[in-house]
């Protein structure tokens, strides 16, 4: 199928986007560090476009340094200083608001490109990559992909496919058509978006049922910088303690839609599930909660994540604000149904959906 692209409607909707992120962030600040970019927004992905951008820039001041013909860059004391030199500087991000915005407005794009078009979108990317530096350049870059990286970091240390672009190319489009079952929603992942603004994907596509990728196309020292410590959550298995950075006031949660409670469309029946929590002890836990984004224990939210979100933080704070903005726990069950049961391949019998209804159930019993 043939999409077209709506480019005013992206142009436009990331300015206004980046406008209230920055209206709401520099309120009462003059400038923001690189911990606070980490958590600006609902959105991981758009947050880590945006410390990639400033990477790139740091990146180019360096070259800049050693570009001047009237010194030994290349001596090791020199070298060694200047990495120092520069991994302070990078430890000391300052940005002033006239120079976020436009930042942001670029990551906005990017983040919708990713979403609706990956295998474009990392195709683009081999065309970025150094000659003859393809796998240094995605390994490089793989912190900061947030979505779909299963189209991509596959190839990273793979050296089978040499230095060719046309081959990266081929097999980046190869991969997405046999995985493309298993990735993230579109809507889930442009969901996230909504915290600032509702995306529309039906004004940016025509035909937004179905996006269909493109027919494919026929070492430095490691640095020890704000950006290297900018990663991936770990893989354990054991839950961490998260850190939080200080950031903007939390944008107001996403208002539910009002949902019919006499014409459930999913498998879960609000009845049966109150009737069964009200019975039973549930593992000693009971009594009303807070909001469920502020009141989840660490290792519930760890296994919500990674057991019903596909590992995908974005998605599981997106829930927990969507389901706080709901007016009962019917409502909250409803939308379960539509948006995430089924979406995500939930079985509604396992535990780990069995605890979740019964925090949300704890949100909501009287």
């Amino acid at each position: 199928m043939t999409t077209q692209i709506n480019s005013n409607y992206l142009e436009k909707y990331a300015k206004d986007y980046a406008e209230i992120v920055c209206d709401r962030f520099y309120q009462n600040r003059q400038f923001i560090t690189g911990q606070d970019i980490v958590g600006l927004t609902a959105s991981v992905q758009v947050n880590f476009f945006v410390i990639r951008r400033l990477f790139e820039l740091w990146q180019q001041e360096l070259q800049k340094l050693k570009s001047n013909p009237y010194f030994d860059y290349r001596d090791v004391a020199v070298h060694e200083a200047l990495t120092q030199f520069m991994n302070v500087l990078s430890r000391r991000i300052k940005v002033e608001r006239n120079h976020l915005q436009p930042l942001v407005e670029f990551a906005v794009q990017k983040s919708i490109e990713l979403a609706t078009n990956p295998v474009a979108f990392y195709q683009a990317e081999i065309d970025k990559a150094p000659s003859q530096k393809i796998n240094e350049y995605l390994a490089e870059n793989k912190r900061y992909y947030k979505w779909h990286p299963q189209v991509i970091t596959f190839l990273i240390d793979k050296a089978g496919f040499g230095q060719d672009p046309i081959a990266y190319k081929k097999a980046i489009a190869a991969n997405y058509q046999a995985i493309k079952e298993q990735l993230e929603s579109v809507n889930l992942l442009l969901a996230t978006l909504g915290e600032i603004k509702a995306f529309d994907l039906d004004a940016y596509i025509e035909n937004a049922q179905e996006t269909e990728a493109p027919k494919p196309i026929v070492e430095e020292e490691k640095q020890d910088s704000f950006f290297d410590q900018i990663e991936s959550e770990p893989a354990s298995s054991e839950p961490e303690e998260e850190k939080v950075p200080e950031v903007a006031p939390a944008p107001e949660a996403p208002q539910a839609q009002p949902i019919s409670q006499s014409n459930f469309t999913g498998k879960l029946d609000p009845n049966q599930i109150k009737s069964r929590f009200a019975a039973e002890s549930y593992k000693g836990m009971k009594g009303l909660i807070g909001e469920l984004s502020e009141s989840l224990a660490i290792n519930q939210r760890f296994m919500f994540r990674k057991e019903l979100f596909e590992g995908n933080d974005d998605l599981l704070t997106h829930a927990l604000k969507t389901l706080d903005a709901c007016k009962s726990f019917d409502e909250a069950v409803e939308v379960i149904n539509v948006r995430y049961l089924t979406e995500l391949g939930w079985d509604e019998s396992s535990e780990p959906v069995e605890e979740f209804l019964h925090v949300v159930y704890r949100r909501f019993s009287d």
